[in-house]
């Protein structure tokens, strides 16, 4: 009955060791801080990208746990499958590729003997030769008997080994249901637990984002820089640091158009919030965003209120009075929309010094962008109409001189066009601005 069981037991513990060698995600024989660099779970850990491009946002800060959770079950996977190959794989390959080989081998060779036996046994009975020979053949007797006898011992012993194992046997599967129990219970519940926390982080982040800063486009200038707790709109900043960087010799910057996707992505990026600069390479695209920015303020940038003021200041005649009558109507402006005209017009006025190449004069620029930062207190299509009409013509007026002429109107804090530009293109962006 025992010798009955030795070769199923021999097929099964090859079967599933196999098989579990293919649930394995590492290779056998190495160490767990190897298994876990070679596991799919400690890849899927390793982003193939920087977290600063959007750095300090609700998405980074999700990633960057997700990214620790799945290293620490790349970790805990390596710990098992070494723990599974010390207790389950290693004792059922010996089983099968050792001690059950063993027992069938010398099966065999019992069976062999045994045959032998009877051979020489028959052979020694069926002689009739001389007696010389007749004494061989029983010495040949004797001689298979003694080496049957050895075998049979030894294959006896083998077989009730096995029975008495058997047990053990069966604690080899035993031991792989436990250590996969384990296994999986330690994972859930280190992500039940992580999950949580995240859960609750994240909703702690988004509520403290409603509660402190809304949408950018098509909001009030002051609402926008209370809530976001900045000097400067995030679009305007944001637009001008990339055209700075590639866009500055453009030709037809804010004047040709750039494909409506695009700028509608942008616009999205910057109203959420999230902004990598890298992906935004086409300068018409930023100077779109930027325009659509000034354009849809509730109120102009330069403010309903000193709307006619605007253009008695571009009214005078005398280049000393007009530019007097300037700095008299900007020093109107509220706090918040001058530091933002002068950070505007300042890199206007940068712009217009690459005017032999980006075809962008200080008349050019004005044409374009000053209808989005002047126009009158008018409800509906009126107020479009009216950004298209002649009023729009004497908003060139008022513009053009102030992107010309910056280094005088905007003196506090500023340096010469010529020099500003300089710097920048010499890396000294964030320093000047």
């Amino acid at each position: 009955m025992v010798e009955q069981r030795v070769e199923p037991a021999k097929k099964a513990a090859q079967v599933i060791h196999k098989k579990l060698l293919g649930c394995l995600q590492s290779q056998l024989g190495l160490d767990t801080e190897r298994r876990m660099v070679t596991s799919p779970l400690f890849h899927l850990s390793s982003l193939p990208f920087d977290l600063t491009y959007i750095s300090l946002k609700t998405l980074m800060k999700v990633l960057e746990m997700c990214c620790f959770m799945e290293n620490h079950l790349a970790k805990t996977l390596a710990e098992f499958e070494l723990k599974l190959e010390k207790e389950v794989l290693e004792p059922l390959n010996k089983l099968s590729e050792e001690d059950l080989p063993e027992i069938l081998k010398n099966k065999k060779q019992f069976a062999k003997l045994t045959m032998d036996w009877h051979n020489a046994l028959n052979k020694s009975q069926a002689s009739t030769g001389p007696q010389a020979k007749q004494d061989g053949l029983k010495e040949e007797v004797e001689e298979a008997w003694r080496k049957l006898e050895s075998i049979k011992d030894q294959y006896s012993a083998d077989l009730y080994h096995f029975a008495t194992k058997e047990e053990a046997y069966a604690n080899y599967f035993i031991r792989l249901l436990e250590l996969q129990a384990e296994h999986h219970k330690n994972s859930h519940d280190f992500l039940e637990r992580n999950i949580t926390e995240l859960k609750e982080s994240h909703n702690q982040t988004d509520s403290q984002k409603n509660n402190s800063r809304g949408k950018v486009y098509g909001e009030p200038l002051l609402t926008h820089l209370y809530d976001s707790g900045r000097e400067i709109a995030v679009p305007i900043q944001e637009c001008v640091h990339m055209l700075l960087h590639t866009g500055m010799r453009e030709e037809g910057l804010f004047r040709l158009a750039a494909a409506a996707s695009v700028v509608k992505r942008l616009k999205s990026s910057l109203d959420g919030g999230v902004m990598n600069h890298s992906e935004f390479t086409d300068p018409h695209a930023v100077a779109g965003a930027l325009k659509s920015y000034l354009r849809e303020l509730p109120e102009p940038l330069m403010t309903f209120e000193l709307y006619n003021d605007w253009f008695q200041a571009a009214g005078k005649k005398e280049l000393t009075d007009k530019l007097e009558q300037f700095k008299i109507v900007l020093k109107k402006l509220p706090s918040e929309n001058y530091n933002n005209l002068r950070y505007l017009v300042q890199f206007l006025s940068c712009l217009s010094e690459q005017q032999a190449v980006n075809r962008m004069s200080p008349s050019n620029i004005a044409i374009v962008l000053g209808p989005n930062l002047l126009w009158p207190h008018m409800e509906g299509e009126a107020a479009l109409l009216d950004m298209a009409s002649a009023s729009s013509v004497q908003v060139v007026a008022v513009v053009e001189p102030l992107i010309k002429y910056s280094s005088s109107l905007f003196p506090e804090g500023t340096v010469p066009p010529s020099m500003f530009c300089l710097l920048v293109f010499r890396g000294g962006v964030l320093g000047v601005l």
